[in-house]
């Protein structure tokens, strides 16, 4: 027998009163439209304004096992909530930027850097050169004195 396999999304959906949120955690074919009792298992809850989450984790983990996408919100809560590991996924608009808990350069140390720095500094005095930034700016001051020193004698007398 051949059965049509369906694509399956787990995500929340809106239940409750007006300004009052709360969601049900819901297993959906992913095409479908959003309708009060139109999923195939309910895997949990989610309450906004009070912040308490019930998620059968066992089931949620069985449905992802056979295939099932999870929304971007969904997939944050989850993190949050241990059930499965990773990232979590910024669901903000792209304007807004996410927020940062952790500085970017946290593996770096600050002593390693200062010695970076100071590597970087040595290398030229070592050599016995100069730095060919130095250089050119001599050249350039070297220029301009000179420009200045012959009295404006570009061929524009007045």
């Amino acid at each position: 027998m051949f059965f049509k396999k369906i694509m399956l999304t787990i995500r929340l959906t809106r239940v409750g009163k007006k300004k009052d949120p709360s969601f049900r955690v819901i297993v959906v074919e992913s095409k479908r439209k959003v309708q009060t009792g139109n999923y195939l298992e309910m895997v949990g809850s989610y309450d906004a304004r009070s912040d308490r989450v019930t998620l059968n984790g066992e089931r949620i983990k069985h449905w992802i096992a056979q295939g099932a996408t999870i929304s971007d919100t969904l997939h944050n809560l989850l993190v949050s909530n241990k059930i499965i590991e990773g990232k979590k996924i910024n669901v903000l608009p792209k304007k807004t930027v996410p927020k940062k808990d952790e500085p970017v350069a946290a593996d770096v140390t600050p002593v390693a850097a200062v010695a970076a720095a100071e590597e970087v500094q040595d290398l030229p005095a070592q050599a016995g050169e100069v730095p060919v930034a130095e250089e050119v700016a001599v050249e350039a001051a070297a220029e301009a004195s000179a420009d200045a020193g012959s009295g404006g004698a570009d061929g524009a007398s007045a």
